[in-house]
């Protein structure tokens, strides 16, 4: 499966350590410029992030140009827009957001998306990780990602935690 990813999947895996799961779980993982410069701001500017650094093996790949229909659709960063034309332009099997404004437009371009809780309900599935709790614990007290009570009570009953 080959996927290419936006900053906030990437930055909140490796803020709780668990970016090997991207080489385990998919076969290529590519970014556009604009989310390694995202990923870069966000170390040198936010404590929580400072010493990250994008994970091994990612590969880096410049759209041609950016979709009309990303350039039309409002309340994107540099980096979802970049992501979302680079993934229509390779062809992606799926796109790596959290954000929903991206993931609506994601979806609205028939893109596949996989958010950051999708990728731990996958590695737990697969056999990769013993429980997602502890990750999800993680990603709210260290990384600071946002996860609504009934989003989490969800994602624990698919992955048989609740």
């Amino acid at each position: 499966m080959i996927v290419v990813a936006d900053t906030s999947v990437l930055i909140n895996l490796c803020r709780v350590r668990q970016e090997d799961l991207l080489k385990r779980l998919f076969h290529e993982v590519i970014i556009p410029p604009e989310v390694a410069g995202e990923f870069a701001r966000l170390t040198a500017a936010s404590p929580r992030f400072a010493s990250l650094s994008l994970p091994a093996g990612i590969r880096m790949q410049t759209p041609a140009y950016l979709a009309p229909a990303v350039q039309a659709a409002t309340g994107l960063d540099p980096g979802e827009s970049a992501a979302l034309s680079l993934a229509l332009e390779i062809h992606a099997d799926a796109i790596l957001l959290d954000e929903r404004r991206g993931h609506e437009v994601a979806t609205a371009l028939g893109l596949t998306t996989i958010g950051l809780l999708g990728i731990l309900l996958r590695a737990k599935t697969m056999g990769l990780m013993p429980a997602v709790l502890p990750v999800i614990d993680a990603l709210q007290r260290d990384a600071g990602f946002w996860i609504s009570e009934p989003v989490r009570k969800h994602v624990l009953r698919l992955a048989g935690e609740a």
